[in-house]
Formats: C-alpha cells, structure tokens, sequence
C-alpha cells in the first residue's frame, strides 16, 4: 500500500525505519515527540489529496504540518499520516494587482523575501519561521495589523484540499462559507494548499526594541496602552517582557536581567518615525535600544534566534478588552520569573483596522478586544518543564479575571480545548455548521477543534 502511495506523490514520503524519518518527524516543541506512522512531504496539492485519500482509505488520523511551529504538536501524530507542506514554500507576487500567492508551507520569512523585493508588504507575524498558514488561518496578528488589519482580513483566496480529498477554492466568489470560516477558523476545514494575500505599498519601518527597567513596567504598561488607543495606524509593535540577550547595544552587565521593554513599528513617512518611536521613550527612561530605519523584513526576523528549533514550549493566550491597572499589576507578579531567555510575554494591539472589520465578517470574534496577550514559556532544559509550566499557568490564573473568556487560537496551549466556544463568541455555531458541511467526520481534528 504504501507503494501505491509513493506512485501517486512527486514528495517524499517517510515511514518508520526510513534513514531520515526521525528527522522528518520533528516539529519546533521538543516537548512534543510523536511517532506517525507516515510522513508525505507534499509538493503540490495533487500530494496532498494523495496523502488524505491513502489516510483515509487506512483508517489514520491526519495532521497537517505547516511551518511546525504549532506549540500543542497538532502538526505530527503518533501513528498517523503527517501531511508536511514544508515542500510547498513558494511565494508569486504580482506587483501590478499587488497580491501575493504562498504555497502552503511557506513562511512569513519566505513570503517577505519575496514581497520585499516589490516594496510591497501585508500583515505577518513576529517570528520569521512562522508558517504563513497557519498564522492566517487563526487570524494573524502582527507588526502591521494596525494599519492593514490581520493576516486573514488581506486573505484574498484560498486553495482547500478538504477533508474527502477534493480540491475546492474558497473566496468572496467561490464556496464563500468556506472563506469565512478560514478567516479565524483555524486548521479545521482541510488542507490548505495555498494562500493569496491583498498587499500594500511598504519597504523600510523605523523601529526596533527598547529596554526600561523592570521597576518602570507599570509606567512603560499605561503608557503604551493610552497611547496607543488614538495613537496613528502606522504606529504598530508592542509591550514585552523580556529577559536581555547577549547583543551588542544592550549593557553587558545588565544582559541576562528580565526587562520591560517595547518592540515599536512605525510603518509611515519615515521622515516622522523617531518623532512617532520617540513617544515610548517618554515613558520611562531607557536601558538600552536598538530603534532606527530599516528594511520591513528585518524587523520581522530580528527575535529568529531566540526561538529556534529545540525549545520546550508551553503558552497560554487571552483577548484584553481594557488593559486596566490591576491587570498590570498581575503582570509585575509573574513577569519577573521569566524562565529562559527564550521565554517572553506580549501585549499585542488590535485595534485600529483591526476594529473596523465586524465581529460576523470573518470568524475572528473579538473585533472589539483591543489587545491579545501571549505567555509564551520557552526554554531549553527538559528538566525545567514542570517549573516552567507552573510559572505560565499561575501567570494565566493571575491575568484572567482582568482579562476575556476567548484567546488566540494561534496562542493556545492544548489543554485549551475547553475554551474555543469562548474564542469564537457568537460565531461557533455558524463555524460548527461549515465544519459538518466540509468534513462532517471531523477527520481534520487534530487543532483547536470546532466539532461539526
């Protein structure tokens, strides 16, 4: 049978004894170590439906790796069928209609490298080896989502291998509940294959990290968070907490210290950026920056290294309505335990163009939350698992009351289960309805499920 399957792909395909089998079963959380039972390393859709057919007609459970960088593991199995888009990264920009259209497995570094050179740009992620799709499939927050909305609100179509091995498009003209459900929806309808994305004119941001003391986090906190309320579009980044790497610009005796600091984007007229980034500054007096013109890619990669493959990885996620005095205080509780340099917490803001998409236009629910916070526990040493997981969750308990019922689902850890009716508010049932019309089996159950 497998055979058969190796006939029918152009990919690679990988089964348990294959030389490279254990490195194709490896996903970013080393926490995660699963054993699936076959790896397709798809190249085009045709491998993809291959890839579901031979999965369902042998009764496997499917997962679907994009750029693995899934925190729960949803992107292998053990026992399974990975479908691995990872052969699948190319990324055609037509400068003229300015759209872009990635492969399935391409990611956000793939994606820039290739819009960049048209000076053209859409909402990405923080991290550059982020997975295209699977950022946007869950909404997509990022740098630019200010000024441009999310990943999902510049989706423009995209290519589904459902779950019974068709191909389908889905855009406002095509199978247009399905497009609705991908804007938010997560990986629960199919395969998706490709993506293509509206653009906008974007070449240099001025911005990078600032460092303020720990002891100014409350100020650096209200600070932002009244600022950037009415603060312009262009004006994008966030509050973090974050212990000092070992770069140049930062103190070398103060690198290994956790940090309050800001990551700014100013992403208009760069003749206003300092005067834009310089309004952090008047927060809190600065420890130590790295803040200046440069190319939008640049920024979007700066923190790759601090996230590379290897890491264990638990996260917790919420949506803020109002980042109120008491929640800051909950933040200055835990901030301080950070675990690893690796470990960090964001404070995204959402609002802007993010607000003036509604709450039943895309199945991203919470259009009225004006920040997305992120405890991301990351850190090298097995041995420091369980340690670091109390410290995420306390963090979480301690930040909830201030905080929504819903997170992001891109944020979420996988005993988060309980919580995606909150996350989609009034849109679950509309979401479980294109769930049971697409794959009524839920065969494609291996995310934050919506069950048909």
């Amino acid at each position: 049978m497998i055979e058969n399957l190796r006939e029918r792909t152009r990919g690679q395909v990988f089964i348990v004894g294959d030389e490279e089998y254990d490195a194709a079963r490896r996903v970013n959380n080393w926490m995660i170590d699963k054993r699936p039972q076959v790896i397709v390393r798809c190249e085009n859709a045709g491998d993809v439906m291959a890839a579901v057919d031979y999965a369902r007609t042998n009764d496997l459970e499917i997962a679907v790796r994009g750029g693995g960088h899934s925190v729960p593991g949803f992107g292998t199995v053990d026992d399974g069928l990975v479908v691995d888009l990872s052969g699948m990264r190319n990324v055609r920009v037509d400068p003229v209609n300015r759209t872009a259209r990635a492969g399935g497995g391409a990611t956000w570094g793939d994606f820039n490298a290739a819009t960049h050179a048209f000076g053209l740009a859409t909402t990405g992620g923080i991290i550059s080896t982020t997975g295209v799709g699977g950022l946007t499939l869950g909404g997509g927050i990022g740098y630019l989502a200010r000024g441009l909305g999310l990943s999902c609100d510049n989706l423009v179509s995209a290519d589904v291998v459902t779950a019974d091995g068709k191909f389908l498009i889905a855009s406002e003209k095509e199978n247009e509940d399905l497009f609705w459900a991908l804007r938010g929806g997560g990986g629960n309808f199919g395969v998706v294959t490709a993506l293509e994305f509206r653009l906008a004119p974007l070449s240099t941001i001025y911005g990078g990290p600032m460092f303020f003391e720990l002891s100014d986090a409350a100020a650096v906190l209200a600070g932002f968070r009244d600022l950037i309320r009415d603060a312009p579009e262009q004006l994008g980044g966030f509050p973090a907490f974050q212990i000092a790497p070992p770069l140049p610009f930062i103190p070398e005796n103060r690198q290994g210290e956790p940090f309050a600091a800001i990551v700014g984007c100013w992403a208009g007229d760069l003749d206003e950026g300092e005067t834009q980034i310089s309004k952090f500054r008047s927060f809190a007096p600065i420890v130590a920056e790295h803040v200046g013109p440069m190319p939008y890619p640049a920024l979007n990669s700066a923190f790759d290294a601090l996230v590379p493959p290897g890491l264990q990885h638990y996260w917790k996620a919420n949506f803020v309505t109002e980042l109120t005095d008491e929640a800051i205080q909950a933040h200055l509780r835990h901030a301080p335990g950070l675990p690893a340099v690796n470990s960090t917490v964001h404070i995204y803001p959402i609002n802007g163009a993010c607000h003036r998409v509604t709450a039943d236009a895309t199945a991203f629910a919470y259009r009225d939350a004006n920040f997305a916070t992120v405890i991301a526990g990351m850190w090298p040493d097995p041995a420091q698992n369980e340690a670091s997981i109390d410290w995420v969750r306390s963090y979480y308990d301690d930040i909830a009351p201030h905080s929504e019922a819903g997170g992001y689902v891109n944020f979420m850890a996988g005993d988060d289960q309980g919580r995606i009716r909150e996350n989609y508010r009034q849109n679950y049932d509309r979401l479980a309805e294109v769930k049971r019309r697409y794959d009524p089996d839920n065969v494609v159950h291996l995310n934050q499920n919506i069950v048909p």
